[in-house]
């Protein structure tokens, strides 16, 4: 290979810059400089607050037309309430507040001005059907008809401790025509509905909101805790093939019975969880603390299968020494009374009438739930296909929703973007023209 002296490289030096001084190059931008910047969009921000008895979720949604992202989530143990009714505002107050706290540091932002839709859920709740019917006299029905026919269903004697917190339409008729789901813009003689009403006491729903209230959140809307978790859980074909949602929670069980696509059942069962932990704690002479970690540990709900030369250690209270005790009778303990909650759901579920209309089978939620072998349990004693409820129709931060326990925080924060969604797309009332006029005025 021929190599050039040290006088060719210095003449091919001064062609190159001869060069470069004729077409002089363009200065290259610094990329920041050539890329314009791109804004971040920004949805509106929902919070739903489960509070539980065993624990407060709070789950912060940003929602925007095409999908909700999950953006924090704060989940404490929950100290204060017992069977889902608050027994105690100081301490309920704190719980929700460190929950709420840990959402905001997850989500980076502050909730105080947010919607905060807020789940309910106690012995004290009552759900019933009542039907309601107007005359429209051969004309074409309106809005306004059917919000009239609405309000008759719901004009119905209740105990003067209750309070209505959701009417729900199950179908309307449009003289002998049955089974229709919207009659606006239809024609007829009268307008007859089917609604769902569910009722609370009175005294309950005061001290729920005042702990909102007095952790700086404002309550948007109280909600059915199964209604909520529903609106996670079930599929639109579910609903319409028919489908009971149990929640089994830690102070009570919620029951909501959905067919042809809508509400048509719903109930509590004073029963739950910590009921469970409680056996534990009671049979095994163990602390509450130890029995629930004893029960996601080793618990289940069929013993049969538990070979009987496992054992495990049992804290005992004072100083005494942890025993050896079998994990068969263990789960002894949680079998027995797991078959009396599912025994109890089974029963509620034929008193409603709707059983035999369930063939979309059970779906189990609730931190409940995650007891293990309780899927093959409940099908023996529903006789009905069963599966276990996870948190489905948003995304972000899934991995810290991705559980039965958070269905109905996540329920809460759908509830939310659908009822924003239907404020959103309501035709202004004559008042808020009104308004609307005069700010213009102004």
């Amino acid at each position: 290979m021929h190599r050039m002296s040290r006088v060719d490289e210095m003449e091919e030096i001064k062609k190159l810059e001869s060069v470069s001084s004729e077409n002089p190059v363009e200065a290259i931008e610094p990329l920041e400089e050539q890329l314009e910047p791109v804004e971040k969009e920004f949805g509106d921000i929902i919070v739903g607050l489960d509070i539980g008895t065993t624990k407060i979720c709070c789950i912060v949604g940003e929602v925007f037309p095409d999908r909700v992202d999950v953006i924090g989530t704060g989940t404490v143990p929950s100290n204060g309430l017992r069977k889902g009714v608050v027994v105690n505002i100081e301490s309920t107050v704190n719980s929700i507040k460190q929950a709420v706290r840990l959402a905001e540091e997850s989500a980076g932002c502050n909730l105080r001005s947010s919607y905060v839709y807020v789940g309910i859920a106690g012995n004290h709740i009552k759900g019933f059907n009542s039907p309601g019917i107007v005359a429209v006299n051969n004309r074409e029905i309106k809005k306004s008809d059917i919000e009239d026919v609405i309000t008759a269903a719901r004009t119905v004697k209740i105990s003067e401790n209750q309070r209505v917190i959701h009417v729900m339409p199950q179908e309307y008729m449009v003289d002998d025509h049955t089974g229709i789901q919207n009659p606006l813009g239809m024609t007829g003689v009268r307008l007859v509905t089917n609604v769902h009403i569910v009722t609370a006491d009175i005294g309950a729903v005061h001290n729920l909101v005042t702990c909102c209230n007095k952790a700086n959140l404002e309550v948007a809307e109280l909600v059915l805790e199964s209604i909520a978790s529903a609106n996670a859980v079930l599929s639109p074909d579910e609903m319409e093939l028919g489908v009971a949602l149990v929640d089994i929670g830690g102070g009570t069980t919620d029951i909501a019975v959905f067919c042809d696509g809508t509400i048509r059942h719903t109930c509590e069962i004073g029963l739950g969880g910590h009921n469970l932990t409680n056996d534990l704690s009671v049979g095994l002479r163990t602390p509450l603390q130890e029995a629930e970690r004893l029960k996601e540990d080793y618990g289940g709900a069929i013993s049969a299968i538990i070979k009987p030369n496992l054992v495990v250690d049992v804290p005992t209270v004072g100083d005494r020494q942890p025993r050896k005790v079998s994990q068969k009778v263990l789960v002894d303990i949680l079998e027995a009374r797991t078959i009396e909650i599912l025994e109890m759901i089974d029963r509620e579920l034929v008193a409603s009438g709707h059983k035999n209309k369930i063939n979309g089978g059970i779906v189990l939620t609730g931190g409940t739930s995650l007891l293990a072998n309780i899927v093959d349990l409940a099908e023996q004693i529903f006789d009905l296909p069963v599966r276990i409820g996870y948190p489905s129709g948003v995304s972000g931060k899934l991995d810290e929703i991705h559980s039965p326990r958070c269905t109905t925080a996540a329920g809460l924060v759908l509830f939310g973007r659908d009822k924003n969604s239907e404020i959103q797309n309501r035709e202004p009332s004559v008042l808020d023209k009104l308004k609307g006029w005069v700010k213009k005025i102004m």
